[in-house]
């Protein structure tokens, strides 16, 4: 399977789903699973007893990971959701980039 192509800090729009049109910032990327987790999308309630590590117990608010076929990066240049590609610069690395501008995406 090819790496993903989305970092953690990367901003995104999610195109598919209850969520679609919506954009945030990638907190966390699990390529095992294929899946990501971003800022504000996804929010999900678990109800906790108490415990050790939460003595109040209560409900809990978190974000759930969405696949990452449903989301797009957002092209910093263009402010555009683009897909990505990967291509080797001039300096010998392997860089992403943009494929609706062209423009190198960079690194957070």
């Amino acid at each position: 399977m090819a790496g993903l192509k989305i970092r953690s800090g990367d901003r995104v729009m999610v195109i598919r789903g209850n969520h679609k049109g919506q954009e945030g910032t990638v907190l966390r990327v699990e390529p095992d699973k294929n899946r990501v987790v971003i800022e504000g999308i996804n929010r999900r309630k678990r109800h906790m007893k108490p415990s050790q590590t939460n003595p109040e117990g209560g409900i809990v608010e978190f974000e759930a990971p969405v696949h990452a076929s449903n989301v797009m990066l957002i092209d910093p240049s263009s402010g555009e959701p683009t897909r990505v590609r990967r291509q080797v610069g001039e300096n010998g690395k392997r860089e992403r980039v943009a494929v609706r501008s062209g423009k190198v995406v960079p690194k957070h």
